[in-house]
């Protein structure tokens, strides 16, 4: 099955789309009309173009207003509907998308709107054109996939079918099932688009919130499956109006894009039906996807992280992160044979600490190593998603890893789980043997993410690892709303929360950070006192609302006060934990899991937030 974009989905003019479309390996475009417009090239250069490219025409869209109106209004339409088809011809396009009436329907009737499509489809007829009807989730009238296929139905002509879009199907909240009752051949085109789960009027929702698919709450394999059961053929296609996409770089968001259909083709083709004979004509359909830059199979399957192996921290100078691991009880386990590279482990967390080609950087999180049950599968599957391979310089005696860049530049390698020391730990000398820790593993890893790259990173980590994603939270800052979203795998051995600053700091106020599971979090924030760790001071209001939200002794909030440690609890457990002072852009955290506790301290967020941002301990003057 061919692999399509409509042109609104990518910023810059529409000779950079379709070169940005191309190099990405899609299969066509949708011309949207007001790319076109704006352009000082002709239909007939941007149809050359487009061949030369390698590229389809697939859909010109959208013509609006059409149906549901009186007589005297419809014969200015059909005037209207010719130029638009004259237009199309010009670039060989030969379907153009018809909305639902929106802004001038007067006439609330399916017999009437079928005879204006049937006028309609007698015009793009002579014009050699098709019509695809779209009800949109906010039309005067019609506003229901399936009224729009009755409406087709009534006007009976070969060239008037139905457009199917996600969004105006699933945000309404219609069932998609009743797709399979549409004559496939009458379904002339398809666009997806997945979206977050938001309580707005869907106007706004579409035009600024729709997301690729896997970023997003709709259930686009149901939905496409239902679409391919029916006998569908055509092309899958994205709409997607975005804010965001429409700021950030048409290449990186034409491949972005395409690796959320591949990724929804794959879920689609190992989807498990009830009904055989639907699956079976639903995988059939996308096993015929074919482009130079994606694999003829499908993906390689590969399934998700057994747990971390490594964290990565790097900068110019490692010396002041490896005092701070030194205080917490981590052991030296050596400097690497051929780089600037030393290892810290502490029960099963490994942090290795990077000081090659790292002139001028401060300690930032610059890796983050996992451990998989198929490293060749894995990376196989990374380069079919065309994740950017990250560099890393590796002698003949030394493991291979391997390695892919996530959308925020952080890098990810991976290796084959099934050893309790992994193999690449033997390259690292002069260590010494490591001592009995309450810390037992690394808990989570906390990456914040430009605001550009968010929607991209939660699909790179979901296609390539198959890790889920929670649903998103927000929490209150000193400079606004910061929101969250966990990426995890199944048993929660993998969890990586990604935090997004508002717009206008661009994740300058947000370090990274990395949380360890410990079994005694109380035992080991003494420890670290005495040998002189210096923590994130949290301030005495705290202490006396956690003392009257949860009811706790007064010996208990005096411990949780002297070590600067902080709580919370829920119906599944309670939680202590406690934060160092950050070191560049990056800071520890130390947790116990009490019960199953299955959270992240939320509400202390904001308590944490504010003490690195210098609001405790200042003087008042």
């Amino acid at each position: 099955m061919r692999m399509s974009i409509a042109t609104v989905s990518l910023s810059g003019s529409l000779v950079e789309k379709l070169h940005a479309c191309a190099a990405a390996g899609f299969d066509g475009v949708e011309i949207f009309e007001p790319d076109l417009i704006a352009s000082d090239h002709s239909p007939e250069e941007i149809s050359h173009l487009a061949r030369r490219l390698g590229l389809s025409l697939d859909l010109y869209q959208p013509l609006r207003d059409l149906e549901g109106v009186d007589e005297a209004t419809f014969t200015d339409n059909l005037r209207r509907a010719a130029a638009t088809f004259a237009t199309a011809q010009r670039l060989g396009i030969d379907t153009v998308l018809v909305c639902s009436n929106v802004a001038t329907a007067t006439v609330d009737s399916d017999e009437v709107s079928a005879d204006q499509l049937r006028r309609i489809g007698d015009v793009a007829a002579g014009y050699g054109i098709r019509i695809a009807f779209e009800a949109l989730a906010w039309g005067r009238f019609v506003d229901d996939y399936r009224r729009a296929w009755r409406i087709v139905q009534l006007a009976d002509h070969p060239n008037v079918g139905v457009c199917l879009d996600s969004f105006h199907v699933l945000s309404r909240g219609h069932d998609p099932s009743a797709i399979e009752d549409i004559d496939g051949r009458k379904i002339f085109y398809l666009q997806l688009a997945d979206a977050p789960a938001l309580t707005m009027d869907v106007l706004s929702w579409s035009r600024h919130h729709r997301l690729f698919p896997g970023e997003g709450a709709f259930d686009l394999s149901a939905f496409v499956r239902h679409t391919l059961a029916a006998g569908y053929t055509g092309p899958l296609s994205l709409e997607v109006f975005n804010d965001t996409f429409r700021q950030t770089d048409p290449g990186h968001t034409a491949v972005h894009a395409l690796r959320s259909l591949l990724w929804l083709a794959d879920h689609v083709a190992h989807a498990r039906s009830t009904n055989g004979l639907a699956h079976a004509r639903s995988t059939n359909g996308l096993a015929h996807a074919r482009s130079t830059n994606r694999p003829a199979h499908g993906l390689t399957e590969a399934k998700p992280p057994t747990g971390f192996d490594f964290v990565e921290i790097k900068a110019e100078d490692t010396s002041e992160v490896e005092v701070m691991l030194g205080q917490l009880g981590f052991t030296p386990r050596g400097r690497h044979r051929s780089k600037p590279v030393s290892l810290w482990s502490a029960g099963q967390a490994r942090v290795v600490l990077n000081e090659q080609q790292a002139r001028d950087q401060v300690p930032h999180v610059a890796a983050v190593g996992l451990q998989v049950p198929d490293a060749g599968a894995t990376t196989s599957r990374a380069a079919e998603l065309m994740a950017p391979v990250a560099y890393r310089r590796t002698y003949a005696t030394e493991q291979p890893l391997g390695a892919a860049v996530a959308p925020d530049g952080t890098a990810f390698f991976w290796t084959s789980s099934g050893t309790a020391e992994p193999a690449w730990a033997a390259e690292f000398d002069g260590g010494i043997d490591q001592v009995t820790t309450p810390i037992r593993a690394i808990d989570h890893i906390n990456l914040s993410q430009p605001w550009q790259t968010a929607e991209d990173a939660v699909l790179f980590l979901k296609s390539v690892f198959g890790l889920s994603a929670d649903a998103p939270a927000e929490v209150p800052g000193p400079s606004g709303l910061v929101r969250s979203q966990v990426m995890r795998n199944a048993d929660s051995s993998v969890r990586l929360p990604l935090n997004v600053a508002p717009h206008i700091l661009d994740g300058a106020d947000l370090p990274q950070h990395v949380a360890f599971a410990c079994t005694d979090v109380v035992a080991l924030a003494r420890a670290a006192a005495a040998g002189g760790l210096p923590f994130l001071r949290v301030p005495d209001n705290y202490y006396d609302y956690l003392s009257g939200r949860f009811g706790l002794d007064d010996a208990v909030v005096a411990e949780l006060r002297e070590l600067n440690l902080l709580y919370d609890r829920a119906a599944t457990g309670s939680f202590v934990h406690f934060y160092t002072r950050t070191v560049g852009t990056v800071f520890f955290e130390f947790v116990q899991r009490i019960d199953g506790y299955d959270g992240y301290g939320t509400d202390n967020a904001p308590v944490r937030l504010a003490a690195q941002r210098g609001g405790v301990g200042t003087v008042l003057t």
